[in-house]
C-alpha cells in the first residue's frame, strides 16, 4: 500500500472509532498519537499533553460522518499531512470543518503528531 492510501485509511479508522465509542476511540488514539502531540481545536482548546488528548477522545460518539475531498502531502520520506472535509452528526447537532493532521513515521508506523480543525 501506498502512504497516500494508508494514511487516508488511518483517518478513517479514527472516525470509525470515534463513531463506536469513547472507550474504542480513546484505545486507537492510545496507539496512533506520537509521544509529542499538538491537538488545535475549535473554540481556541489546545491540548499538547498525550494522556490529555487520549482522555479527551472518550466523549459520546458521533452518529454518522462522512468525509471528502481528502488530500495527502507529503513532507519527506517519513512525514505527510492528511487534509479532507468532515461531515458529522451526534443527535441533532451537526458538524462540518476542515481537517488537518500531520503523521510522522516511527519505526514502521505512522503516528499523529499534529491535528487541526477549522469549522465551516
Amino acid at each position: 500500500m501506498s502512504a497516500h492510501t494508508d494514511l487516508v485509511e488511518l483517518e478513517r479508522s479514527a472516525w470509525q472509532a470515534l463513531a463506536s465509542s469513547g472507550e474504542d476511540a480513546a484505545a486507537f488514539y492510545e496507539r496512533v498519537l506520537a509521544d509529542r502531540v499538538l491537538m488545535l481545536l475549535p473554540g481556541g482548546l489546545v491540548i499538547d499533553d498525550r494522556a490529555q488528548v487520549v482522555d479527551s477522545m472518550r466523549g459520546a460518539p458521533w452518529d454518522e460522518f462522512e468525509l471528502s475531498d481528502e488530500r495527502v502531502v507529503p513532507l519527506g520520506e517519513d512525514g505527510a499531512v492528511v487534509a479532507y472535509r468532515a461531515r458529522a452528526r451526534r443527535g441533532d447537532s451537526a458538524y462540518e470543518a476542515l481537517f488537518a493532521s500531520t503523521y510522522v513515521r516511527e519505526g514502521d508506523a505512522w503516528r499523529l503528531a499534529l491535528h487541526q480543525q477549522t469549522p465551516v
